[in-house]
């Protein structure tokens, strides 16, 4: 085999040679792969059609011990590095271009304590698996959206999701995690051991190393009573309307998304999608009035298994689809923003987009903004420009059409961002994702447990050091 042409953290290329790969290799009990190896196109592919990168190594790991070995061999070579978990990084920050792709979906076991209520999980497990194990004892913790969205990064960019009205975001449900950090050395964090690093593990995304496992505070859950309302395009107005005060009149059981879509039939709608976490026949009352109003074009509210609702939205943003995706917090939806979300949706250019809001939940709005690093407690939404397109050459229709109304919602908006929707080309910056305490205290942790930034290809802070 010849020498390696490989990527620094620099951005310059260095050569490894044959040698230096080898012995790497043997190191680690997981694969190691090359441009050219089998394996290897399946493994740099993510979620988002739109990345497309392509590693000069992959190494995927089979347990902590590869993971500290890669970050041991990526330290001492200087090379770029990046992290998949989950993969589900919008702006595919789990896959980098010519550098090492340090890969743990190999790593997603879950293991459930059902009387304590406790679940510890692998840093390349998805919820799709977690919930699988935890519900089979009738329990889970908030878990996003989407089933196959990775834990890992859900958890440490905050993890907004379904439960989290009642209990929190899932970062909020984190109990201790174990992370190798830039040193290669590997750390327990908790409220009692390295109780700083756990604080900025709860929203502050990548930046501090790679968590190899995550244990969770688990609660009863299930059946819920869940689904979508659906009404004409014509009415949505008076439906955005509707939703503004009937989601921030709600108890803790209900969490809510009211969302502007294109139907498979291709049909524009506007619809609210609930979900009640708790006894159906008082969820059957909390949720009539918005059953009742409209009357809808459909109602497909019903009692459903958590992880048949957890796998509905995974249906409605396939993988390797082209995606573009803008958000922004909002503490309130005003008529003027509604009427600009109305505007643009008119003429949205794809039949695959969606606009609307992610409610945070009563729970989260509750715990204090110094208490985790996500410190964005008071916002009530995240306002969301969800663009999805099948073929390529659409991409810059649709991204010119993302950016403008993103443009035009910034005068109704918070100012803040969500850190899971953060991409490199975001006006606000990283800065938006905190308070600026909070982001003071985010640098001075990377100070100490990353201060050369190998951990950059992130929502990134960087080290002042």
């Amino acid at each position: 085999m010849a020498d390696l042409r490989i990527t620094t953290t620099g951005g310059t290329d260095t050569v490894l040679d044959e040698a230096t790969v080898q012995g790497f290799k043997t190191s680690v009990r997981g694969s190691l792969l090359r441009p050219g190896d089998a394996g290897y196109d399946e493994a740099r592919t993510v979620w988002n059609g739109m990345i497309d990168r392509r590693p000069a190594l992959i190494v995927r790991c089979a347990g902590v011990a590869d993971v500290i070995h890669a970050v041991n061999f990526a330290r001492t070579n200087n090379l770029l590095v990046s992290v998949r978990g989950g993969d589900h990084s919008l702006a595919g920050h789990s896959v980098c271009a010519g550098g090492l792709m340090i890969d743990l979906s190999p790593m997603k076991s879950v293991r459930v304590d059902p009387t304590k209520q406790i679940a510890r999980a692998e840093g390349g497990a998805r919820w799709r698996d977690f919930d699988h194990e935890v519900q089979a004892f009738g329990l889970a913790t908030t878990g996003g959206t989407d089933a196959d969205t990775g834990i890992a990064g859900l958890t440490l960019g905050g993890g907004l999701g379904w439960l989290a009205g009642k209990y929190g975001l899932a970062c909020d449900n984190l109990l201790s995690a174990d992370v190798v950090t830039a040193d290669g050395r590997l750390l327990t964090a908790s409220t009692t051991e390295n109780a700083d690093l756990f604080w900025g593990l709860r929203g502050g995304s990548g930046n501090f190393g790679i968590v190899t496992s995550f244990e969770y505070q688990l609660h009863r859950v299930g059946p819920v009573l869940a689904g979508m309302v659906i009404h004409p395009f014509e009415r949505a107005k008076e439906v955005l309307r509707f939703y503004r005060d009937f989601s921030t009149a709600i108890p803790d059981e209900v969490n809510t998304m009211g969302a502007l879509l294109t139907t498979p039939e291709g049909l524009r709608v506007a619809a609210i999608a609930v979900c009640y976490n708790g006894s159906i026949e008082e969820g059957e009352k909390v949720l009539r009035p918005l059953r009742e109003f409209g009357p809808p074009l459909a109602d497909q509210i019903s009692p459903l298994p958590y992880t048949v609702l957890q796998a509905m939205m995974a249906t409605m943003f396939p993988r390797r689809r082209q995606y573009y995706w803008k958000a922004s917090l909002m503490n309130h939806l005003s008529d003027d923003a509604i009427d600009t979300m109305l505007e643009y949706f008119s003429a949205v250019p794809s039949p695959h987009t969606v606009m609307g809001f992610q409610q945070l939940g009563n729970a989260v709005n509750r715990v204090g903004p110094d208490e985790t690093a996500f410190s964005h407690r008071e916002a009530l939404y995240d306002f969301l420009m969800l663009s999805g397109w099948e073929d390529p050459s659409e991409a810059e229709r649709n991204i010119r059409w993302t950016r403008e109304l993103n443009d035009a919602i910034q005068p109704f908006l918070h100012g803040g961002i969500y850190v899971n929707a953060f991409t490199e080309d975001s006006k606000q910056g990283i800065r938006a994702a905190y308070r600026p305490k909070t982001y003071e205290r985010l640098v001075a942790l990377k100070n100490k447990y990353d201060p050369t930034n190998l951990f950059r290809l992130n929502p990134n802070i960087k080290p002042t050091v």
